[in-house]
């Protein structure tokens, strides 16, 4: 599952509240099978970023993010 989502933390140049959000995104993914992209403005994500992904990671970034759960879920449910 990590490896999905390396490019957000890759090259050293991520900061710890980027690596810490990612780790949230991949522990649920891990944990439940999917993930509803809304939950990233919920609870526990908004401790680390108050308004969501993007206040993390620019919206190129916020976009593959997304998709990315969004191929995951696709996945899953495959």
């Amino acid at each position: 599952m990590s490896e999905a989502f390396s490019e957000f933390i890759s090259a050293g140049t991520a900061t710890a509240a980027q690596i810490e959000f990612i780790d949230m995104v991949i522990e649920h993914l891990t944990d439940q099978g999917m993930m509803e992209p809304s939950l990233l403005y919920e609870p526990p994500f908004t401790g680390i970023a108050p308004t969501g992904p993007e206040h993390l990671f620019d919206e190129a970034k916020v976009v593959r993010l997304f998709d990315k759960i969004k191929a995951i879920n696709e996945s899953a449910v495959a």
